[in-house]
């Protein structure tokens, strides 16, 4: 296995088996590899002579712990946990940073995989969704996990001050975009616990059903419904966050009884939500993706990225803003 009698980046080994053997979980020498690196957290999966677990850190070089909390990422898998929604089980936070050289916590592993996006699995997907959807945050003890009251603006807004602060070009019909989102946000239903990055890469599979739910580096409390929006979307066009700045796509499914409208439809159905408004928030993910886009192409132009498929990113602009134009 990659990794065995040498440190992975950003993970001391010997000090990371002191640590995990003084808290019950492993005993002896370790090893370990990097499953998931880049701009996300950090995963690894390690291993003493008994059993496997999986670590999770913050990417290395980070500075803003607020983009990469340990703690709430932890924090909301913990009270998943005994709910529909399925989530590895969290065995351990460590927030001293002496150990590792950043906060980590220390997960189960998952066995699972990321097979085509059948019509099946794109139910399942849909049907996690919902139930993510129904748990009171209160019940789970994550009331104060995030601000739902104004979290349409203020994500509008966000992603307009990201726009601003990457333009290097004309994009056409991008501030028009934004302009009919802001003037016409929906009013949200009751706010539910958003995963934020809802996809088939953030998920597990196993007999083409979803086994674990992962990557909750984005979550908070806030409208449901760009959850399902932004998980069509990227049935739509290649995702923004991967290695090069661009990776494939997770398209939804080619049999045409179970396109988008009508996942769509099995979302409502499952989740009692009103969808009718759906249009603004598939509108709300395209902005959002286009300004991802915007942003790693005005690196590029830059010299600031390293590797390939940069020089690409930028073409997705002027679809994603197009689409967008349809909905709102």
């Amino acid at each position: 296995m990659p990794g065995v009698n040498a440190d992975p980046p950003g993970l001391d080994l010997a000090r990371l088996s002191h640590h995990l053997e003084r808290e019950g979980l492993t005993r002896g020498p370790l090893r370990a590899e990097v499953i998931h690196g880049g701009k996300s957290n950090l995963t690894y999966v390690v291993r003493d002579a008994e059993r496997t677990l999986v670590v999770r850190r913050p990417p290395l070089g980070h500075v803003l712990a607020t983009a990469h909390d340990m703690g709430r990422e932890h924090r909301v898998m913990t009270a998943l946990r005994d709910t529909g929604v399925p989530v590895p089980a969290t065995y351990h936070l460590c927030q001293d940073p002496d150990v590792v050289g950043a906060p980590f916590y220390v997960m189960e592993y998952v066995e699972g995989g990321h097979p085509p996006l059948t019509p099946e699995i794109a139910r399942d997907l849909v049907s996690v969704l919902a139930t993510l959807h129904s748990i009171d945050p209160d019940q789970v003890g994550l009331g104060d996990f995030g601000r739902p009251d104004g979290f349409l603006e203020r994500q509008v807004g966000r992603w307009k001050r990201q726009l601003d602060a990457s333009r290097s070009r004309e994009v056409p019909g991008i501030d028009d975009l934004y302009a009919r989102l802001a003037r016409d946000v929906p009013r949200s239903g009751s706010p539910a616990i958003v995963h934020g990055d809802f996809k088939l890469g953030n998920t597990l599979i196993v007999d083409g059903r979803v086994r674990a739910v992962l990557d909750w580096e984005m979550s908070t409390l806030g409208d449901p419904l760009t959850d399902l929006a932004l998980f069509l979307l990227y049935g739509e066009f290649a995702e923004l966050d991967g290695p090069g700045g661009a990776v494939p796509a997770d398209p939804l499914p080619a049999d045409p009884l179970l396109a988008a409208p009508e996942l769509a439809a099995h979302y409502a159905d499952a989740s009692g939500r009103d969808i009718s408004r759906l249009g603004w928030y598939v509108g709300l993910a395209c902005f959002k993706l286009a300004v991802i886009a915007e942003g790693i192409h005005f690196r590029y132009t830059k010299g600031l990225t390293v590797g390939e498929g940069f020089a690409e990113v930028g073409d997705q602009v002027a679809p994603l803003v197009a689409r967008g134009l349809m909905e709102v």
